[in-house]
């Protein structure tokens, strides 16, 4: 499980670096600019869960590892970004991704600091969206988590099915797979069909 959960985390931090550039690229952002909403969209998730767990220091000042991923990340999305063309279905893709392996990494977290499946769940979903909300806020854009798209919510339940699926005699790790397949499905599901929270402003009536 160890190292499924480091792969997750790795991977997570790549995706969601890679997110962060292809937002800054379509602002138009200089280098600097470019490399700190990478940075941030990469870590702000972690950062928040650490600290709400006490865990400091927070995971990526004490290991390095994370920093050169990022950069890589970073380098890769620059040098290859005539094949992402299409930012925003990229985009898209690459988010989707993040936020699937970072839910469960967040709440793999509270289940190692002993904390109530509903907690780990809030954790999972922190990690997965502060992130993009970071991201989005600096490039002055709406977080996607607070329009009526499937995002925070496809955390929510992916953890949900993950706690269900360990109360089944299938392995832990198939469970924690499970758990990234179904934030990520949920989303994509979602936006394929359309599927979006219900409007909570009511229309005037001339």
């Amino acid at each position: 499980m160890d190292q499924i959960y480091f792969a997750a985390d790795i991977l997570g931090t790549v995706a969601f670096a890679i997110s962060g550039v292809l937002v800054a690229m379509e602002k138009r952002l200089d280098l600097f600019g470019v490399g700190i909403i990478a940075l941030v969209t990469a870590i702000g998730g972690g950062t928040l869960r650490d600290m709400l767990t006490g865990s400091t220091p927070v995971t990526w000042t004490t290991t390095p590892i994370y920093m050169y991923v990022i950069l890589g990340a970073v380098l890769f999305a620059i040098l290859f970004q005539s094949r992402l063309r299409f930012l925003r279905t990229s985009l898209f893709l690459f988010d989707t991704i993040g936020i699937g392996l970072y839910t469960m990494v967040g709440i793999e977290k509270g289940v190692e600091a002993g904390l109530e499946p509903l907690i780990c769940i809030t954790l999972g979903t922190i990690t997965a969206s502060f992130g993009g909300v970071l991201r989005d806020i600096l490039c002055n854009e709406i977080p996607v988590i607070f329009r009526k798209e499937i995002y925070a919510t496809a955390c929510i339940l992916g953890g949900l099915g993950y706690f269900l699926l360990l109360k089944t005699p299938i392995p832990q790790a198939y469970a924690y797979l499970s758990g990234v397949a179904l934030v990520i499905g949920i989303r994509l599901l979602a936006v394929r069909y359309g599927i979006a929270l219900p409007d909570i402003y009511r229309k005037h009536i001339g």
